[in-house]
């Protein structure tokens, strides 16, 4: 017997198709190269530091299967519900974003104050979530500007959102992750047919404001001086850069394997966080860094089909923006490492350690598996017209 079965309170089953498997498989691999990366990247580190080799990677496995009930939960939660808790994920966004500046809950470091104290000496960073937030926020608003008249359509409560979201996370003294949430603003704008008259104004006011904050901190300053005079700050402001430059280098063609003694990687501070990827290489060569690419590069191409073929416009824009936010933070993670970026504090996803980058990054994820479940309205609309119901 025929019933028009409602799949989540959405639309009828008939209309939605199975999920991209080859998206799913490609965010298990990286996940999985992810924290085999880490362990051989971080575990001598671990073993002083802590007196535990798998210290970073038990951490990471904490955060990932937090990380996979938000992948889960996203992944089976229908659109309209996703919107209806649209509201308490941008004010909860905000307001850890705003807990980072009291004086018992948030931690400061080195003059920043990004992080939020948890329980058993963890933090939590807020401006993940931030990343999170804004691409559903802004995503909701163009959606709904989109079913007004022409003469009704406005984006300036979504420009004033993102300009909130961005001044918030620029006061925590995190300028890298500020600037990186406002360029995918200025992307999700773009690609939902904003006028360009409205980046003549953020260009103008822009890069005067961006140039000023740089002037206005003595650490962004010696970042440009180190990166535009690489050699002759080699042991000081470079480092980082420097001990990273060489694991690359050691990694050759093939690599060194990952069980033969990674001696370079050793020598690179904090290697488990945003310099992880020169662990990559030193292990796996310039063979590694290729097939990484690859990867990465067919994720953003099945993320980019879902968006494109998705037949709910809220959800396009949505997989969009997250498609955007791995797969640009994931180049600039790598070009930062390769020397060819400034150095920002940008992690590498599905590869660094922190596991609200994680928990965050899985949850895009299954949001993007979720779109990809949805087939062109079209589609939809000609199954109702001729009452084909399972």
């Amino acid at each position: 017997m025929k019933s028009n079965f409602v799949f989540f309170a959405d639309r009828p089953s008939c209309t939605y198709k199975k999920c991209d498997s080859t998206f799913v498989i490609l965010t298990f691999l990286l996940w999985g190269l992810g924290i085999i990366t880490l362990y051989f990247s971080s575990a001598g580190y671990g073993e002083r530091a802590f007196n535990n080799s798998f210290h970073f990677v038990q951490r990471q496995l904490i955060s990932s299967l937090i990380g996979f009930f938000g992948l889960l939960f996203f992944s089976w939660t229908s659109m309209n519900k996703v919107r209806k808790l649209l509201p308490f994920i941008v004010f909860g966004a905000l307001i850890l974003c705003l807990m980072t500046f009291l004086p018992v809950v948030g931690l400061e470091r080195n003059g920043a104050r990004r992080w939020i104290k948890l329980p058993y000496f963890s933090t939590f960073q807020p401006s993940e979530a931030a990343k999170f937030a804004i691409v559903l926020f802004l995503a909701n608003l163009f959606d709904k500007n989109e079913e007004l008249p022409k003469e009704e359509r406005t984006v300036l409560p979504a420009f004033l959102g993102l300009m909130f979201f961005t001044i918030v996370i620029f006061a925590q003294q995190d300028f890298s992750t500020g600037l990186f949430v406002f360029i995918i603003g200025l992307i999700l704008f773009f690609i939902t047919g904003a006028k360009l008259s409205w980046f003549i104004p953020c260009a103008g006011l822009g890069l005067p404001s961006v140039a000023l904050m740089i002037l206005l901190k003595p650490y962004r300053v010696n970042r440009l001086i180190g990166f535009f005079a690489q050699d002759a700050y080699q042991q000081s402001l470079n480092y980082q850069l420097n001990n990273a430059k060489k694991a690359i280098s050691a990694g050759g063609f093939w690599g060194q394997g990952i069980g033969s003694g990674l001696t370079k990687i050793n020598n690179i501070p904090e290697i488990q966080s945003d310099y992880i990827f020169a662990g990559w290489t030193e292990a796996m060569g310039f063979m590694g860094v290729i097939i990484y690419l690859v990867l990465l590069g067919m994720f953003a191409y099945r993320a980019l089909k879902i968006s494109m073929s998705c037949g709910n416009r809220f959800a396009a824009i949505v997989s969009f923006g997250f498609a955007s936010v791995i797969t640009l933070q994931s180049l600039l993670n790598i070009g930062v490492v390769g020397g060819v970026l400034p150095s920002t504090g940008v992690p590498l996803p599905f590869f660094s350690s922190g596991g609200s980058s994680m928990i965050f990054t899985l949850s895009m994820c299954g949001f993007i598996i979720n779109a990809s479940r949805i087939e062109q309205i079209d589609d939809y609309e000609i199954v109702m017209e001729n009452k084909i119901y399972e």
